[in-house]
């Protein structure tokens, strides 16, 4: 193995719901060419209240501008949204993934196929029209 190789580093947004997948999100990404990048695993869940929330928030900003790619686990939050909305507004690479409690049960997830938690304030067939619309959906 080369380990000085370059490969693209991959924010992987996840709702708050699969916070127990995290570990297998990233060995999910490492295991398919990236270096995962996992906010959950840099700041918990917000850090566990010690900080504002909106500082997490510009960190999880600070994280995307700096990958390459950004991938998104399991139902949308209105979190991941604002997400998803950021890392295309940057031109970055962006993919989908269904997953279920195993890792077995992570894999590509078509447009059309995307849930969205109840609490979701955006219109979903809007933004699901201006994700299959985005020219840079990630082939990794």
């Amino acid at each position: 193995m080369n380990l000085i190789e370059k490969k693209p580093v991959v924010f992987t947004a996840q709702s708050k719901k699969n916070f127990f997948m995290r570990m297998l999100v990233c060995k999910y990404v490492f295991e398919h060419g990236g270096i995962p990048l996992n906010p959950f695993n840099v700041f918990g869940y917000f850090l566990y209240e010690l900080v504002d929330r909106d500082l997490v928030r510009n960190g999880n900003n600070n994280l995307i501008a700096r990958s390459d790619e950004v991938w998104f686990f399991g139902e949308i939050a209105d979190g991941c949204v604002s997400e998803i909305e950021y890392a295309m507004e940057l031109g970055k690479k962006i993919a989908f993934y269904k997953m279920g409690s195993t890792y077995q049960s992570i894999e590509k997830c078509a447009i059309d196929e995307l849930i969205f938690e109840d609490e979701v304030t955006v219109d979903t067939e809007k933004l699901k029209q201006k994700i299959k619309e985005y020219p840079y959906i990630s082939l990794l």
